[in-house]
């Protein structure tokens, strides 16, 4: 049976299993960064499909990526406007982000702090995680935990009294995904989240 506690799913995770667990737009998979390779192989995901790194907080993806200090400032302004919340910035990666996570381009990575209880207990406990929707490639996809166990049977996922308790409530729509281009955002994917323009000088 792969429904557990919430402690049982934040070892699994610590020790580099794959997890799952619902967000504020879609359940996620979820798994260590350097431990990306398996999300990949779970899903038959190709390798020009990147993951998304997501935290509990802000300053807890910011070392993975890079930038100016104005550019830094910008991002951190998007930031404070729009997370927790269904948006991923896609920008420059440090050396902390394995290259596993994005393999086509391992000098970019998606980041993002979901506006969700269950997603922040979990992530708050693990550090940041690496992410993508539960589904199999080219699939749509899968809404419950019930679903996402009976695909993914090996993949640990919260028991419902784990989810009752917290009272989650997810939209079912994709995060608006954007990229910085160093002058200005790029739209790759538009969500939940209309990205407005922010007056920036860099």
């Amino acid at each position: 049976m792969t429904l557990v506690s919430m402690s049982r799913l934040v070892a699994a995770a610590r020790a580099g299993q794959i997890v799952s667990f619902p967000t504020d737009t879609i359940p996620a998979l979820a798994v260590r960064p350097d431990r990306s390779e398996l999300v990949f192989a779970a899903k038959q995901r190709p390798q020009d499909k990147p993951l998304i790194l997501m935290g509990s907080f802000p300053a807890s993806v910011w070392p993975f990526v890079k930038g100016t200090a104005a550019e830094l400032e910008i991002w951190q302004q998007v930031a404070q406007t729009y997370w927790p919340g269904a948006l991923t910035l896609v920008l420059p990666a440090s050396e902390r982000v394995p290259p596993a996570m994005n393999p086509s381009d391992p000098t970019t990575i998606g980041v993002r702090v979901p506006n969700s209880k269950v997603a922040i207990a979990v992530l708050s406990q693990t550090g940041p995680l690496a992410t993508t929707s539960a589904n199999r490639s080219g699939e749509s996809p899968l809404k419950t935990m019930a679903e996402i166990e009976a695909q993914f049977p090996d993949v640990l996922t919260l028991h419902p009294s784990e989810l009752e308790s917290l009272k989650e409530i997810t939209a079912g729509v994709p995060s608006t995904v954007a990229k910085w281009t160093g002058q200005g955002w790029e739209i790759l994917r538009q969500g939940g989240v209309q990205l407005e323009p922010i007056p920036h000088d860099c």
